[in-house]
């Protein structure tokens, strides 16, 4: 479609409220080396409002803001930040204190859900991020009695970042400048219980899953446990290290976000996984370190034993010689606005080198294939 009738279809979106607005659309070229090509597919068009958005929480009883079919993509344009969009770039933090505590159960602004038809309990949805533009400016902030070390600085601290127009880069000081990788740190699928889940949590599901590899190209993995799927975004991150130790990173909002969704029948696994062009990622999730590293390394010992046809002992030795652990998230909370604490987790970085194509490829298949959820 040309971009001018594109235009159009936005300026429409935004006078409907931006609730589904579907156009012919062929997904732009990424080089992303997973799953193969992107096929083609339509576009439907999501702007965050009060009908789209929920803060801090994951309703399972909401309804689809669009309901989309499988490979289809969808172009979120101008996404919240947090706290509703009530925060503002330049606000001190005293001024912030009542707009973070308005909303106990967390502070992200999450849009959706979006419904895949054909997704039922069992099946696999894999969300491809195909284009992650943020906002022009972001911010760091340690709020006191949060982050891994709660109790070790006596004032809060909070950084305000402008970014080039390119979206390459923050300037942090003279001669120290931060690179971005803008992700989407909170992606899930609704749970099967009608209960509303704060969006601070992370585990089977998804939710704040904050992994910094989930850049452009790379596809995420969430198991479906209700008709549809019922997808939430939000927390987005211009940039992040892993194990966000101060509890935020560069937080931000999307300018124009793209991600595919695309369904895999029967194919589900026990918790969310990733895929880049070089590495398969699992995820933990615990109340320790001990305990988020344990569990993700034994439904990754799973699946790739699986899914490589070895055994599990095999697959055990294999992530010990050449797989990668790291902290993906750490907080170690003494005090905090919200109501909840997120759970610590730690990923699997698994590299695609050590396989042939030909594995690398019954791997990514198997993965995506009907019958594996029962071996995992």
């Amino acid at each position: 479609m040309p971009s001018q009738s594109r235009r159009r279809a936005i300026k429409l979106g935004s006078s409907l409220g931006l609730l589904g607005v579907a156009m012919p659309f062929a997904v732009e070229t990424i080089a992303a080396q997973v799953g193969g090509r992107v096929p083609a597919s339509r576009e439907h068009i999501v702007e965050s409002n009060e009908r789209t958005v929920r803060v801090g929480v994951v309703d399972p009883k909401a309804e689809a803001v669009v309901t989309i079919e499988s490979g289809d993509v969808v172009r979120y344009v101008n996404t919240w930040i947090n706290w509703g969009n009530e925060a503002k770039y330049g606000m001190s933090f005293a001024e912030r204190e009542p707009i973070r505590r308005k909303y106990p159960q967390g502070p992200y602004s999450l849009v959706g859900p979006v419904a895949i038809k054909g997704a039922h309990p069992g099946d696999l949805i894999e969300c491809r991020m195909i284009k992650l533009r943020p906002i022009q400016w972001g911010w760091n902030a340690a709020p006191r009695g949060v982050g891994a070390l709660p109790k070790d600085f006596d004032k809060p601290y909070l950084k305000y970042f402008r970014f080039d127009n390119d979206r390459r880069y923050a300037n942090f000081a003279p001669g120290i400048r931060i690179p971005l990788k803008p992700i989407q740190g909170f992606m899930a699928t609704a749970p099967a219980s009608d209960e509303t889940k704060s969006a601070i949590l992370a585990g089977p599901n998804g939710g704040n899953i904050a992994l910094s590899e989930l850049v452009a190209g790379t596809s995420l993995f969430l198991p479906v446990s209700r008709d549809g799927a019922m997808v939430w975004t939000g927390n987005s991150h211009a940039a992040q290290g892993d194990g966000q130790v101060d509890q935020t990173t560069i937080e931000t909002a999307m300018e124009d976000l793209q991600i595919q969704y695309i369904l895999h029948k029967g194919a589900s696994l026990p918790g969310p996984m990733a895929e880049t062009p070089t590495h398969w990622i699992g995820l933990g999730f615990g109340e320790t370190i001990a305990d988020a590293l344990k569990s993700g390394l034994r439904e990754q010992i799973k699946w790739l034993a699986a899914t490589a046809g070895i055994s599990d002992v095999e697959a055990y030795s294999i992530y010990s010689m050449a797989g990668s652990f790291r902290i993906t998230q750490y907080a170690d909370q003494v005090a905090s606005a919200y109501s909840v604490i997120p759970a610590k987790a730690v990923h699997g970085m698994l590299p695609k080198a050590v396989f042939t194509p030909e594995m690398r490829n019954q791997i990514a298949a198997r993965t995506r294939a009907g019958g594996l959820a029962g071996n995992v």
